[in-house]
């Protein structure tokens, strides 16, 4: 049955405020206060750039003026993710293709420093920004990367993003061609998912030795509407 929104109000687009979780806090990304953190932790990892449009940067300099460059642009929404344990900044991601008209919102560009993959920290961070948005009102919450991004797309997966196709030959980066593997969560499914992360980053979820009792894609995978077909074993 297709939803009644005539009575539905868009959202607001984020103001790029401090999201504070447990293991990690989201500030608003500025240059001055994050840049030569960010790239201390990126330093020497130049395959975290394989996939992005920009990168790697060969001097805390250059990082600084992207850094600059992107924190300049109104229409997308960066945050620096900092480590409450060590204080320290490891990684970046935004609010992207902020229609809130359609309700809809990406996240995107993010880039993990090693020291925080695969960690509650990094997942924490995806579900405070995932929290915001559907708190906020958004209908849909999207994630694309590079279709030859199989970490990527095993990341959406995990989070609880349902896998929509690939967008064939949607863009240029680096000189190389880009197809674009596409992902959603909607609003409906955030109850689920909200429960989801709540269990997994609950800690009685680890052991003494920090390790997992129960894996995020275990809870997340009947909330899935579709799984990634190129995510099959072997893959």
């Amino acid at each position: 049955m297709e939803k009644d929104l005539l009575h539905w109000r868009g959202p607001v687009a984020p103001d790029g405020d401090t999201l504070t979780g447990h293991h990690v806090v989201l500030e608003r990304l500025d240059a001055d206060l994050h840049a030569a953190d960010l790239f201390r932790a990126f330093s020497g990892h130049d395959a975290l750039w394989d996939y992005m449009y920009d990168g790697p940067f060969s001097s805390a300099a250059s990082y600084h003026r992207w850094v600059k460059e992107k924190t300049n642009d109104s229409s997308v929404q960066f945050y620096a993710i900092r480590d409450l344990v060590s204080g320290h900044c490891g990684g970046v991601a935004s609010f992207l293709r902020i229609d809130p008209a359609a309700g809809s919102i990406e996240v995107g560009s993010i880039c993990i420093a090693p020291e925080l993959q695969q960690s509650r920290q990094a997942t924490e961070a995806m579900y405070l920004m995932m929290q915001w948005a559907f708190n906020a009102g958004y209908r849909r919450y999207e994630w694309k990367c590079n279709a030859r991004n199989m970490a990527s797309r095993r990341a959406a997966q995990r989070l609880g993003f349902s896998y929509e196709g690939i967008f064939r030959q949607a863009a240029v980066a680096k000189g190389r061609n880009r197809d674009t593997a596409w992902f959603s969560v909607i609003d409906s499914e955030w109850p689920a998912l909200y429960e989801a992360f709540t269990a997994w980053l609950a800690p009685s979820n680890f052991d003494a030795s920090g390790r997992q009792r129960e894996q995020l894609s275990d809870l997340t995978r009947l909330v899935r509407a579709n799984s990634d077909p190129g995510l099959r074993p072997g893959n």
